[in-house]
């Protein structure tokens, strides 16, 4: 399936942006975050999300992401939002000189949570591929493209009928980077149907 850069469209378009049918690049705007109220007990709804819709319930899509973030919190990855309580997103966030978290971020009825692992502050690229089996999805990620490891399994509050999905770049705090995003695919669900304990009886 080809991935058609016309379908996108902007939630809170940035001021600084290019778009190609091969090439995404996005600067981002000081203060701009996706949250909502768990432990800080604020919440932040104003970064740029670029997305298509979609009804298919099952499909994979996969993007390569490079950044010059270099200030606390920067961060680019891919996204669900389908609205300010009810999203999904997955990025590299700069912390220091020493390391990033890669993590991911699940928002149901308007409480975040946020899994990371710590990687090295001089990684500047990573893959993502977001999949969708109904109303389940699944995040991986990847350093080369070639072999994806499994960020999280989650559910989507609405998220079982027509959705939203592509790509986010945000900077909590006072700073502006470069995001890149390119090798952007549709494809048929690569996350495999479950072959182990059967589900519960309806």
């Amino acid at each position: 399936m080809k991935f058609d850069v016309s379908k996108l469209r902007w939630t809170r378009e940035p001021k600084s942006y290019s778009i190609a049918a091969d090439k995404i690049e996005i600067v981002t705007h000081p203060h701009t975050d996706l949250w909502q109220r768990t432990y800080y007990h604020f919440r932040n709804d104003n970064a740029p999300v670029l997305q298509m819709e979609t009804e298919e319930k099952f499909f994979s899509f996969t993007v390569k992401t490079q950044f010059q973030s270099e200030r606390r919190f920067d961060q680019c990855g891919i996204v669900m939002y389908l609205d300010s309580e009810n999203w999904l997103k997955a990025s590299v966030e700069y912390e220091n000189e020493h390391f990033q978290h890669l993590g991911s971020v699940v928002t149901n009825n308007g409480y975040s949570d946020w899994a990371t692992t710590e990687i090295d502050a001089g990684i500047k690229a990573m893959w993502y591929r977001f999949s969708r089996r109904e109303d389940d999805y699944c995040v991986e990620c990847s350093a080369d493209g070639v072999v994806f490891k499994q960020m999280r399994v989650c559910h989507i509050w609405g998220g079982g009928e027509m959705i939203r999905f592509g790509i986010y770049a945000c900077s909590p705090e006072d700073s502006s980077f470069r995001a890149t995003f390119t090798d952007m695919e549709l494809s048929e669900c690569k996350w495999q149907a479950h072959d182990g304990q059967p589900p519960d009886a309806e």
